[in-house]
């Protein structure tokens, strides 16, 4: 055989089938944990696949029917020498014969939930689940409160809200979406749209029956329309336009920021055809966005039953929609959006005493000290107490730390090693998931947070640190719980992996709010609803130009997944980060939700020459003038769903440019962000449509692509003309500003009239501010805001 066929051969093997020998040794030689990709499973010839067909049976007054489903198997066609597997209409195969359904008719419903989400489930049998509490959704569950209007014309039910209409057609069955100029945006696929249409042999809108245990999954299958866009995900660290991939939704430690698993992935996605989708289940799920079959978008859910939301609208209805049924993010105190300063790590008492003593002699403006793993009598295993052989006071320490404007945030993990003191305990009472026979599945003792048991254990021991005066946990890892381990919830893994972030996630910010009054965490993994928890940071990227253009990547992704807040590790984690590079990456952290320098020492910026640590703190202090922008801005986000670090079609979706770049940002709604990639001093910006001014410089530019020069501090920055930035004097610590006196910056050239956002921490209200010119003077309309507000005109250079 000659190479080339050989290659055609794995070529059609991986497509349309796996050898149940091949299959046996991707098992056999499979890593522990790693993500489950579950659409090999749609290409065995083993499988029976349903299709669904024709509607049979439905009440438009409930939105509830049944659907006909037709038995297809993969068959063989040979046609000169190429050999294909093609679907092809099967009988039934069980015995007694008659018992069960050829073509088997499920339910299926359709529900409103608002004028612009519309709910779609469809069942592969008897689900005896469908109706339980969702950990996924911010009330538990939700409920169809929006009547839309209806009509019906031969063979189709029309529903129309002002923002769009949904028509389920009888035969060939169809559910299409609209917008509310009647343009189509998307539809299932019915196997007769392939039958002649194509050679390609296409899997339509189904679900499969596995041949090894008769489980089912959903295939969803919807068209995608030419320069459609797919954006979401997740924190996805890949091309920022799904379109063209295939996604794996399955939570994996990444081991960085550069490979296609995600510590993030998130079952939603946007598409720039003017609606979302929610996935709503805890199953790995696999996402061809076009990868296989350029306009068919097929998605393959793990569970028996599928539960999809659909919203209908531009990004910010979409993402406001998502976050109305998932949650929004709570307020984050103050504090915490001053600058973190970590390392991997600091040991002892001393150590964190002379950092804070360093950051304050340097003038580094900073509001946290992050122990990460060391702060334990052995680093790494996590016992929830102060080594006692380093840290003579701990609770002393962290008191003096709080006086002199300096939180404390401490590493840990839910993972026991054997020789943790705490692991016989676990053990014994039973704390930890368990295998099918009821002992460990690894070495390790995992917690189960599905178990109420465990959750009041482990809080009392979180509960313990933060009475010490500790102002926030690192949830750190979270992405390893066994597939094959059978928890309290009376799940297996395949539907509890995917939840344990978001469990973990909650058990730690709920203990906080009890304990401090404040929501505040640092975690690492998540899954649909863990933006209700914020903060979530960036994992663990190498120190390079090209991992720092991926971490900016999947902050915009997971930003599109109804993520307000979300940090990542200045400099890279992984070496010693070279100045250079920090140099760059520095005013980039600044310039998000949040901001942490951390990673393999030294991080501290004074361990550098003097004109990067005047560099540095620059940046810095630029951040400490701009928290009045921030708090505000962050202040919205969680009324809006909207991300801090958001992607530019995100405000501008009419702006076709605006779609396409993934390398610079918006913080906040007002300022435009480009970091420098490369040991450069100018780079290529693109602006949408108005008018820009250099944060820096005062530069003014128009819409489209400039050359701009980085100003002193090392990234281009922009102000959308016609915004009031706040600002604040310069402090060392949030905890030392003076907010009863801002600085109002009004940007703009020739303008009467500018607006922007004020949220006093005294209050945590949002106002909205308008300045307007009168003669030479600037008037503000500042009622309810007790603050003297100083307006000083943004001068045009």
């Amino acid at each position: 055989m000659t190479q080339m066929k050989w290659l055609k051969c794995i070529v059609i093997s991986c497509v349309f089938c796996i050898s149940p020998l091949l299959k046996a040794q991707i098992q056999n030689h499979g890593l522990v944990n790693e993500p489950v990709d579950i659409s090999p499973d749609f290409y065995d010839f083993k499988n029976t696949y349903y299709f669904a067909d024709s509607l049979v049976q439905f009440n438009p007054a409930t939105g509830t029917g049944k659907v006909a489903y037709n038995r297809y198997e993969y068959k063989t066609r040979y046609a000169f020498n190429n050999m294909l597997g093609v679907l092809r209409p099967v009988t039934e195969n069980e015995f007694p014969e008659g018992e069960y359904e050829a073509s088997p008719k499920q339910n299926f419903s359709i529900e409103f939930v608002s004028d612009k989400t519309v709910r779609l489930r469809f069942f592969s049998g008897k689900d005896y689940t469908a109706n339980e509490q969702s950990l996924m959704l911010v009330n538990g569950h939700v409920k169809a409160g929006k009547i839309w209007d209806y009509s019906k014309i031969e063979g189709n039910y029309i529903y129309s809200s002002k923002y769009g209409k949904v028509v389920v057609s009888a035969y060939p069955w169809r559910i299409a979406f609209y917008n509310a100029e009647g343009k189509l945006l998307t539809a299932t696929n019915h196997h007769l749209d392939n039958a002649e249409s194509t050679y390609t042999p296409i899997m339509p809108f189904s679900y499969v029956r596995r041949a090894s245990d008769y489980s089912r999954s959903f295939n969803a299958a919807f068209t995608l329309s030419p320069n459609e866009m797919i954006f979401g995900c997740g924190e996805s660290y890949t091309q920022f336009n799904k379109r063209g991939q295939k996604v794996v939704l399955c939570t994996d430690d990444a081991n960085g920021v550069q490979n296609e698993t995600m510590y993030k992935p998130i079952p939603f996605f946007m598409s720039s055809r003017g609606y979302g989708m929610f996935m709503h289940t805890s199953t790995p799920i696999t996402c061809d966005f076009g990868k296989y079959f350029s306009g068919l978008n097929s998605i393959m859910v793990g569970d028996e039953s599928l539960d999809l939301f659909v919203f209908l609208g531009e990004p910010k209805d979409v993402l406001n929609e998502y976050t109305n049924l998932t949650g929004k993010a709570q307020m984050p105190p103050l504090w915490s959006f001053g600058f973190w300063m970590s390392r991997i790590t600091y040991f002892s008492e001393e150590d964190g005493r002379t950092v804070a003593k360093d950051l304050r002699k340097n003038k580094i403006p900073c509001d946290v000290i992050h122990f990460d793993t060391g702060w334990f009598e052995t680093d790494w295993r996590c016992d929830y107490q102060f080594s006692t052989s380093r840290f003579e006071d701990a609770g002393k320490m962290i008191t003096d730390l709080k006086k002199q404007g300096f939180e404390t945030c401490l590493w840990q993990l839910p993972f026991f090693v054997p020789k943790n003191e705490l692991f016989s305990e676990i053990v014994d009472k039973g704390l930890f998931v368990k295998n099918p026979k009821g002992n460990l599945p690894y070495e390790d003792a995992v917690l189960d947070f599905s178990n109420p048991k465990t959750v009041d254990w482990y809080q009392s021991k979180i509960a313990g640190l933060l009475e010490l005066g500790v102002g926030a946990i690192k949830v750190d890892f979270g992405e390893a719980a066994p597939y094959n381990g059978i928890y309290a919830s009376g799940k297996t893994g395949f539907y509890e992996h995917n939840l344990f972030p978001l469990r973990y996630n909650k058990a730690v910010a709920e203990i906080t709010q009890k304990t401090k009054g404040e929501q505040i965490m640092w975690a690492r993994s998540t899954w649909a609803g863990s933006q209700r928890y914020p903060v979530h940071w960036g994992g663990d990227p190498a120190n390079t130009n090209t991992a720092m253009a991926a971490a900016l990547r999947g902050g915009l992704s997971i930003g599109l997944s109804g993520f307000s807040f979300w940090s990542h590790d200045i400099g890279g984690f992984v070496l010693q980060t070279p100045e250079d590079l920090y140099r760059r990456w520095t005013p980039f952290g600044m310039l998000t939700s949040h901001t942490r320098s951390h990673g393999a020492p030294p991080k501290e910026p004074w361990e550098y020459s003097k004109v990067f640590l005047n560099d540095f703190r620059k940046a810095d202090n630029m951040r400490y003038r701009l928290m009045p922008y921030i708090y505000a801005q962050a202040k919205k986000c969680t009324q809006t769903g909207l991300p801090m670090m958001r992607a530019l079609f995100v405000e501008f979706p009419d702006d076709p440019g605006s779609w396409l770049v993934d390398d610079e940002y918006l913080f906040g709604e007002d300022i435009l962000v480009a970091p420098l990639f490369e040991e450069v001093t100018e780079r290529n910006v693109y602006l949408p449509k108005g008018n820009w001014i250099d944060y820096q410089t005062g530069k003014i530019y128009e819409g489209g692509w400039h050359l701009i020069e980085a100003g002193d501090i090392p990234i281009v920055m922009l102000v959308k003309e016609g915004s009031v930035i706040p600002h604040i004097q310069l402090a060392q610590s949030t905890k030392d500003m003076d907010w009863s006196k801002l600085e109002l910056k009004v940007y703009g050239q020739n303008i009467q009239e500018a607006k922007g956002l004020i949220c006093l921490p005294e209050d945590v209200k949002l106002h909205e501010i308008t300045v307007k010119k009168q003669g030479a003077q600037w008037q503000v309309n500042n009622e309810g805001i007790n603050s003297a507000l100083v307006i000083k005109e943004m001068l045009i250079k």
